[in-house]
């Protein structure tokens, strides 16, 4: 992949990235504030600018090596964890559910924000395609952020609903696996098994719903 690829990628995807993870970690931590923990909040991250929740290395650096390395075929990167105390949450094991399924749901409704911008593009008659490639480009990474991080294992968001629905002794055991999580995970995502076997389907289920076919003409014509 040449640099000038590269530049014209990063400006059709920067936006929705940015923006895609600065929701996602704001929503966790908004979530943690209603429901009894402020450790986030006394942090400043309870808030939209994305300095506060962009990591320089996993957010920038990691990303942009991965994809150029592999000529746009793997990249993976994570941005500034929110902290949580879940014991100061008002029920612990049920609200590190819904503190867990903030993120992913700021994700989801950013997917119907770029969908809705596309089809306003449409209606008032704008014909510039970079417009629609970065709705594109919106509606892609955040179905790809909502699923990754619903992957049932710690320390993604999916670990942690997990635990709060599995009975409190296999809850425990299940989380003991977190200190290796990451390390399987990024296995599972380089041997692209994750991709297949669950990014796949999720995406399909998608784009298999109705009408959405003649979104995608509109999206990435």
């Amino acid at each position: 992949m040449d640099i000038a690829q590269l530049i014209t990628t990063l400006t059709v995807w920067a936006l929705p990235v940015i923006f895609g993870i600065t929701l996602h970690e704001a929503g966790h931590a908004y979530a943690a504030k209603r429901l009894g923990d402020p450790t986030a909040s006394l942090l400043g991250r309870v808030t939209l600018n994305p300095l506060k929740h962009i990591d320089p290395l996993g957010t920038i650096a990691l990303p942009l090596l991965l994809y150029y390395s592999t000529d746009g075929q793997f990249m993976f990167g994570f941005a500034k964890p929110v902290p949580v105390a879940f014991g100061r949450l008002h029920n612990p094991k049920r609200d590190m559910i819904w503190v867990a399924l903030a993120g992913p749901m700021a994700n989801l409704v950013q997917v119907v924000f770029w969908v809705v911008l596309a089809l306003a593009l449409q209606v008032v008659g704008v014909q510039e395609a970079f417009f629609y490639k970065m709705c594109g480009a919106g509606v892609m990474i955040n179905i790809g952020m909502f699923a990754f991080n619903l992957f049932p294992l710690l320390p993604l968001d999916g670990g942690r609903i997990l635990v709060g629905v599995l009975p409190m002794a296999a809850a425990i055991q299940f989380s003991r696996l977190e200190r290796v999580g990451m390390f399987v995970v990024l296995g599972l995502a380089f041997t692209g098994l994750i991709g297949q076997y669950w990014m796949r389907p999720i995406f399909s289920f998608f784009f298999e719903m109705p009408y959405v076919p003649q979104l995608v003409q509109i999206l990435f014509r």
